[in-house]
């Protein structure tokens, strides 16, 4: 299909400022050497006014926020709106992380929100859809999935999200140690791909390029990344180690 491979960084709430500026610049010495893959990190919102202007000059490596606010502006005392983001040169955001939904009861509805903020000033969203072990186990994780992406791009055109990329993160392998084997990691990404052929259409779907995110990490991400309905990683724990990380975007080419 010729869709980008793409090894995403969510650094989540790790690292003070020295640390991230240290793991910022182990990764920039490193991606100048890889092509065909792109790289994206994820810092903390604190850091990236600082950190977007060191690697403006990358073409494989930008840079993204972790969260942005469903408001466009106003009294919201702690949050960050999609328009600071544009403004700082975020070129991409993280919506919908099950750590987003789980502890702080986001809903389909306001990740829809969020997705309409960005997509106003041009940030391009990455949108994390997953089911939990009990909704897997119950067999109901393709209704889930296909319902997270309904309601988060209800209203939107076809045309409006061509950038947008797909995190599927299985909840029960998010920092568990535990990995979606790859036959079960292709066939929900190969249902995922589907759902989003029939919101919009074929051609849509296979330019979408839908990542896996869910203890990902040098030993297992060839293999993961080899499947064809994978088109790289969101990655949490093994992003904070710049030969880790490195590691995964060889394994992406």
């Amino acid at each position: 299909m010729g869709r980008e491979k793409i090894v995403a960084g969510n650094w989540k709430m790790n690292m003070n400022h020295k640390g991230a500026s240290d793991l910022l610049h182990g990764i920039v010495a490193k991606v100048s050497g890889i092509s065909g893959t792109k790289a994206i990190v994820a810092p903390p919102a604190l850091y990236l006014s600082e950190f977007a202007p060191l690697i403006e000059n990358h073409d494989n490596l930008s840079i993204a926020a972790q969260n942005v606010s469903a408001f466009e502006n106003g009294a919201y005392t702690g949050e960050i709106s999609a328009d600071m983001l544009a403004s700082i040169n975020a070129e991409y955001c993280i919506v919908g992380h099950s750590e987003r939904r789980a502890l702080f009861k986001e809903s389909n509805e306001a990740i829809n929100h969020k997705i309409a903020r960005l997509l106003q000033v041009g940030v391009i969203p990455i949108l994390c859809i997953g089911e939990t072990l009990e909704e897997r186990d119950k067999g109901i994780y393709t209704a889930v999935l296909a319902a997270q992406l309904k309601e988060a791009l209800n209203g939107f055109s076809e045309e409006q999200l061509l950038d947008i990329i797909i995190a599927y993160e299985p909840v029960w392998a998010i920092g568990t140690g535990k990995t979606a084997s790859p036959q079960i990691a292709q066939e929900t990404h190969a249902f995922v791909r589907s759902s989003l052929a029939n919101l919009y259409s074929n051609s849509f779907a296979n330019k979408t390029r839908i990542l896996y995110g869910g203890s990902c990490n040098p030993k297992n991400a060839k293999e993961l990344f080899s499947c064809s309905d994978i088109d790289g990683g969101l990655i949490g724990g093994a992003s904070l180690n710049a030969d880790d990380f490195n590691a995964l975007l060889i394994a992406a080419q």
